[in-house]
């Protein structure tokens, strides 16, 4: 497997990208690397991104582009649903395609979690445990969190407890689908 520098990253990035509008320059990147590595397409879509917070001055990446990477936007119309790759046609209008489905889903996602966040919160005085406020702060700041976890004023039954009521309040969800090793989230 071959390995690139740092130096010849930002180097390549530099050149594919240099002075061209963001969401082109991420196309470019992406038919630049999978021209030269065809077994890294996902890594690809991945650098395709961070070209594109990079170019908007974005203090970190969002995953985009790699999100939607084998969504429709890459799907031809007239070709019977074959895949647009790099250096085909309309790879590039793809890929403005799929940025803008894939900003809109962002926006959605955000204004979904934003409403879930602020009901938590107006939930948060009617809990009576004792480790609520740090359950809450796990909530607010992590992805998921486990059903067993068990902050140091909370016994794992009271966190089971606590779950259940966050659950009956539609504060929190159960993002596992399980009934053993259960996970959390807003």
């Amino acid at each position: 497997m071959t390995r690139l520098s740092p130096t010849c990253a930002r180097r390549s990035t530099k050149r594919v990208s240099g002075g061209r509008p963001a969401p082109f320059a991420a196309a470019a990147i992406a038919a630049h690397v999978v021209t030269t590595r065809p077994d890294s397409e996902l890594l690809a879509w991945w650098l395709a991104d961070l070209v594109l917070a990079q170019s908007l001055r974005w203090p970190r990446p969002l995953p985009l582009i790699m999100a939607q990477a084998f969504g429709p936007a890459f799907r031809s119309e007239g070709g019977g649903g074959k895949r647009i790759r790099s250096g085909e046609k309309d790879f590039e209008r793809a890929v403005c395609v799929t940025l803008v489905h894939a900003a809109a889903d962002a926006c959605r996602l955000a204004g979904e979690l934003s409403r879930r966040a602020e009901k938590l919160l107006a939930v948060a005085p009617k809990l009576r445990a004792k480790g609520a406020g740090d359950v809450i702060f796990l909530l607010l700041n992590e992805d998921a969190i486990s059903g067993s976890l068990t902050p140091k004023n909370l016994s794992r039954f009271a966190a089971r407890r606590l779950f259940e009521r966050l659950q009956q309040l539609d504060a929190a969800r159960e993002l596992s689908g399980r009934t053993s090793f259960r996970l959390f989230g807003l």
